[in-house]
This record gives structure tokens, C-alpha cells and sequence, in this order.
């Protein structure tokens, strides 16, 4: 399976490297277009390789969705939390009433109930 793995991770590295030769020719990103920088009275450009736009553009999307999806699960992260917290007291509780309850037998017969 590492095999695989590494032969997957190869082939996607061989095809980004393509891409980013085949896509070396320069582009200008603009910030905003012509009519509302002029509204603004400014605008913000740059040039860039054409493969860094696109690589960009998929890092960004990538970290987006992660963020997205842990923002979504926090609920559930949450609720995970409140019932382990309910689970360890009712642990507590149930040891101290058992306490309660062998308090007055023999040390040994209490070890060989809990352990049934």
C-alpha cells in the first residue's frame, strides 16, 4: 500500500510540474475592476506566473474547505465533550456508591464482585 501511495504522490508531483511549465507566461491580477477603482481611487495589482495563480488558487480553496469543515463539526467536537464529562461523573458516582454499599464487607469478597 506504500507503494501506491508513493506512486500516486509521484504522479500528482509529475503533473504539477508539467502544469507549471507549461504555464510559465506572466498575468496581471487586478483587485477591483476599472470602474470601481476608479470610484475608490485605488487599486491594487500584480504579476504573477500563470501555475502560481493556479497552484494558489487551490491552496486557498483547499485551507477554506478545511476551516469550513472544522467550523461545521464543532458541534459535534462539542457535544463529544459534554457527554465524556457525563460519563466521567457518573463513573465517580457510581464508584463512591459502590464504596457506599461494601463498606461493611470483607475487603476480599468486594474485589472478586467488581472483578465479576
Amino acid at each position: 500500500m506504500r507503494y501506491i501511495r508513493y506512486a500516486f504522490l509521484g504522479a500528482i508531483g509529475i503533473i504539477l510540474i508539467s502544469v507549471a511549465i507549461a504555464n510559465l507566461a506572466a498575468v496581471q491580477l487586478v483587485l477591483l475592476p476599472d470602474a470601481l477603482a476608479d470610484l475608490f481611487g485605488f487599486n491594487f495589482t500584480i504579476t504573477l506566473p500563470l501555475f502560481v495563480v493556479i497552484l494558489g488558487s487551490i491552496a486557498v480553496g483547499l485551507l477554506i474547505g478545511f476551516v469550513w469543515e472544522w467550523l461545521r463539526e464543532h458541534k459535534h467536537r462539542s457535544e463529544k465533550s459534554k457527554t465524556q464529562k457525563q460519563l466521567k461523573q457518573t463513573q465517580r458516582e457510581v464508584r463512591r456508591l459502590k464504596g457506599k454499599q461494601n463498606e461493611k464487607k470483607d475487603e476480599v469478597l468486594v474485589l472478586l464482585e467488581e472483578a465479576s
